[in-house]
């Protein structure tokens, strides 16, 4: 009797390892973790990425599904609890995330979800434009120059150059603007050549800008502004003359010839036929055709002189037989 009692005992005490041994080997999953294999989310257009999914308790075997977007992208079936890689490639930026994974077994039901991931999509930076508001400048001035890539992903740090030389210390612009240094021309080194440099959190993505040099301005002569007055009162005098054509020289021109017609015919000026008829003495009348018209002479004579003659007056005269 004591020894079925025994033995009734034993079998109890296994029947309870067994059960416990078999609650233990369908353990439920546990929420599985997504991150990156890289250890980074910063990534480029066109880059390949893992991503991992694990679990680290459950009864295998486990399936991992990724979701991006709340859509399925893949699924993998683990027969034990060793990670699940997902490769991807990151076109544009619908890639960048949002991404989720989920594991189940065949014990859990509906499955347990991860955290979230999303990527950031760097832009590289393009090659930079080192300019300056002065292209000439002379020994003993001040100038800029100014270094600016248009794209790229922010920040961006720039450094300038003076031949190999960095004559800069790393300026980090977080806005879309040109970095700005202020040099002064002391010697011909001076005037160049100049690069500048930029770089974001991209790797081996560094560009170098176009060279640029200062050119040495020309020094004005004292005697240039000498020369450009004369020029202007040059210039004013022969606008002055061919002003004074059409309103002084033409005129005159026409009178004296108009003179020289006059005399040519026997008439003389009638400047002073309006003189007081008392100086006239006498009169010498010339007939000049046989028409109704004459020209005569007036000669007058004044106190202690001499006679002179006077002027031509034109009168009407009528002829009788």
């Amino acid at each position: 009797m004591v020894f079925l009692t025994i033995l009734l005992f034993s079998y109890l005490q296994m029947s309870q390892q067994i059960q416990k041994t078999t609650a233990n080997s369908k353990e439920m999953i546990s929420n599985p973790r997504l991150i990156p294999v890289h250890g980074t989310l910063n990534i480029v257009r066109n880059q390949n990425v893992t991503l991992s999914c694990h679990s680290d308790s459950g009864s295998p075997p486990v399936r991992y599904t990724l979701f991006k977007h709340n859509q399925k992208v893949s699924t993998l079936n683990r027969p034990d609890l060793t990670p699940s890689l997902f490769n991807l490639t990151i076109n544009s930026a619908n890639d960048v995330g949002e991404y989720k994974c989920k594991a189940e077994n065949n014990i859990s039901s509906g499955g347990k979800y991860s955290n979230s991931l999303n990527f950031t999509l760097l832009e590289p930076v393009s090659k930079p434009m080192l300019s300056s508001p002065t292209a000439q400048a002379k020994k003993g001035q001040n100038v800029t120059l100014s270094c600016l890539s248009e794209n790229g992903s922010l920040p961006i740090t720039y450094i300038f150059f003076r031949g190999r030389q960095s004559i800069s210390p790393p300026v980090k612009m977080q806005k879309r603007e040109a970095a700005v240094i202020f040099l002064f021309i002391n010697s011909s080194s001076d005037f160049g050549p100049y690069k500048c440099r930029a770089e974001n959190s991209v790797h081996n993505n560094t560009k170098y800008s176009n060279s640029f040099n200062f050119t040495l301005a020309e020094e004005r002569s004292h005697s240039q502004p000498l020369i450009i007055s004369l020029g202007l009162i040059l210039l004013l005098c022969v606008i002055g003359f061919a002003l004074a054509i059409p309103f002084f020289i033409i005129p005159s021109y026409k009178a004296k010839k108009f003179k020289s017609t006059m005399s040519s015919t026997g008439f003389t000026s009638t400047t002073n036929a309006e003189e007081s008829e008392d100086y006239v003495i006498y009169a010498e009348i010339e007939p000049v055709k046989t028409e109704e018209y004459i020209n005569f002479s007036a000669i007058r004579r004044e106190d202690g002189k001499e006679e002179r003659a006077c002027a031509t007056i034109y009168s009407k005269a009528i002829f009788r037989d």
